[in-house]
């Protein structure tokens, strides 16, 4: 059978499923949540405002405004809502069979834990474990987008090791190095009744239809990748702070597993075929992944004694994922999939007021913008420009002690896909949302 073409087709679709870590809390797949004395401002401010441990990662040069030694935990549970009100045709046109696939988010936490000390001599040192990326969507089995997606579980954890120096009483500089490491596991189905219906040798078959000889495929793969961050800091007075920040791009390269579901009637029709029996078998197999550069200014400005004023400006450099290439160990070809995302920004305006000894409120807004168009939206990553509407408070139980609160809803403006892939097509809007509840605690000694 002379259907190597065809087989190119479809790893050309699975190269999708091994690429796409998707997102719906920042922009792409990015988590903007490693502090929740942020999130209750939107993050406005987050590379300039001190008393907040994050900027470990957040702005290391912002260390040298701390005292002693400050630890600080955070967590953030993002429940997220995506459910698809589109239709669905298979190769024939006809509508593909199943549900919208419910609710594809769920409640994922997403910790941080940071820790800085201030030294004597103008020097800070500070350590964070965070979660810059990542996410967890899962549709329904049988789904009528099944061919596109199934489930996305994508983990990257970060570990930060930064220090940083005042060089005068107003300028301070930092510089940190991450070792982070990235876990994928994507899954979909698999068309094979239209993949045997396209040679003509098996078009016969009763099960070389559309919709008649489903399989399915997950891909499993990680890797250990190390960038470094760098950042400024500047008081022009005593109520002013500037912040300006830089986070490298990382390159990881994937390695795991293929695991396919192949039918038994068409397995034997591979089996057939010395040239057909080694495809669509269990193996290794990796792809080259980099997660963006982030630049980010912050500015906040103490108006008085009660109240102050922050606002960030922040853009990721989403233009570096252009295509992913998957290569397999086995006779399939490698897989290529484009991108051409670009890159996108983030603006918030944020505020907070000290409403008495022990309690601070905060509010923010932001708006959030796409690296994607519809051109090259899936329903791995159904993600628009969004809006932040955010609210927190901080509660100071001791000297010592603060515990924080934030809640954020996110909504983004109108996601809709339109997408083909081996005869398959998908298309319509999707209505999400998703809702951040964040806890966290502070303790200085």
């Amino acid at each position: 059978m002379r259907i190597t073409p065809h087989v190119t087709l479809l790893a050309l679709g699975i190269a999708g499923a091994l690429a796409f870590a998707p997102g719906a809390h920042a922009a792409g797949f990015q988590l903007k949540e490693n502090s929740v004395k942020s999130q209750g401002m939107s993050f406005a401010g987050t590379a300039a405002k001190a008393g907040d441990a994050s900027v470990v990662t957040n702005n290391p040069a912002v260390m040298t405004q701390f005292e002693g030694s400050t630890f600080q935990a955070d967590v953030t549970a993002i429940d997220l809502n995506y459910e698809f009100e589109g239709t669905a045709t298979d190769a024939f046109g006809r509508p593909m069979s199943g549900g919208n696939g419910g609710n594809a988010g769920d409640v994922t936490p997403v910790p941080a834990i940071s820790y800085v000390r201030k030294l004597d001599n103008g020097v800070a040192l500070g350590a964070m474990i965070s979660a810059p990326f990542g996410l967890k969507t899962e549709y329904d089995d049988n789904w009528v987008g099944r061919y596109f997606a199934h489930t996305s579980d994508v983990q990257i954890v970060d570990l930060a090791l930064s220090g940083a120096l005042d060089l005068s009483d107003r300028f301070s500089v930092g510089l940190g190095v991450i070792v982070s490491r990235a876990d994928v596991t994507l899954s979909r189905s698999v068309d094979f009744g239209t993949l045997l219906y396209s040679n003509p040798q098996t078009r016969p078959l009763p099960f070389a239809r559309p919709q008649a000889a489903d399989g399915f495929v997950e891909i499993q793969g990680d890797d250990t990748g190390f960038g470094w961050l760098v950042g400024a800091h500047f008081r022009p007075t005593d109520n002013v702070s500037i912040g300006v920040s830089y986070r490298s791009e990382i390159d990881y390269e994937l390695r795991g597993s293929a695991d396919w579901t192949v039918p038994g009637n068409v397995a034997a029709v591979f089996g057939a075929s010395p040239m057909t029996a080694p495809l669509f078998q269990d193996g290794p197999g990796g792809a080259n992944l980099t997660t963006p550069s982030v630049l980010s200014i912050g500015a906040h400005w103490q108006v008085n004694d009660r109240f102050a004023l922050a606002a960030t400006f922040a853009e990721t450099g989403w233009s570096s994922l252009r295509e992913v290439r998957i290569e397999f160990d086995n006779p399939d070809p490698d897989a290529v999939e484009p991108f051409e995302w670009s890159d996108s920004t983030f603006v918030s305006l944020g505020a907070e007021y000290k409403l008495n000894d022990r309690w601070t409120l905060r509010g923010g807004i932001a708006d959030d913008q796409t690296p994607t168009s519809l051109v090259h939206r899936t329903p791995r990553l159904p993600d628009d420009d969004r809006r932040w509407y955010s609210i927190g408070a901080t509660w100071a139980v001791s000297d010592q002690l603060d515990v924080n609160f934030a809640f954020s809803h996110l909504k983004p403006d109108d996601p809709r896909v339109d997408i083909t892939s081996s005869g398959s097509r998908i298309v319509g809007p999707f209505d999400g949302s998703a809702n951040l509840y964040g806890v966290s605690a502070q303790y200085r000694f």
